[in-house]
């Protein structure tokens, strides 16, 4: 399987909830993440907006720069590291904002940026409801 991590990729955590009747194709990327095929975030901004959804935009910025050999093993690892390093759990999404590979004293790298995003039905972030919620949750594995 071709790696398809480029500028406008979206990455969903497993188990969000999404609309009733919203069909994402996706498929399995790593391990609790799932990488939107066919569709950038503007596509799904769109059809969230028609549910009657909210897709956040999230202001931190995450970064990771990997050194290699091989350009799709490269990304791969970055992104998992942008992924380890996102700040707020809270977040369900991950846009990829920029993919680059370059070489240092002739030593290939490739740095891979992204915004987390966050979707949910209330267009209020983290809507109170979810956050006692996501507290018992956090509370009940402690």
């Amino acid at each position: 399987m071709a790696d398809k991590i480029n500028t406008g990729t979206i990455l969903i955590k497993e188990g969000t909830v999404l609309p009733e009747g919203l069909q994402l194709e996706s498929e399995p990327y790593s391990k609790g993440w799932k990488l939107v095929k066919n569709l950038s975030s503007s596509g799904l901004d769109r059809k969230l907006c028609e549910a009657r959804w909210t897709f956040f935009y999230m202001a931190e910025e995450v970064n990771a720069v990997v050194v290699g050999s091989d350009l799709e093993k490269m990304k791969r690892r970055a992104v998992k590291r942008v992924v380890a390093s996102m700040k707020s759990e809270r977040s369900n999404c991950l846009e990829i904002t920029h993919v680059a590979a370059k070489r240092f004293l002739g030593l290939p790298y490739v740095t891979v940026s992204g915004h987390p995003r966050h979707i949910q039905e209330s267009m209020f972030l983290f809507h109170a409801k979810r956050l006692a919620e996501w507290d018992q949750a956090k509370s009940a594995v402690a």
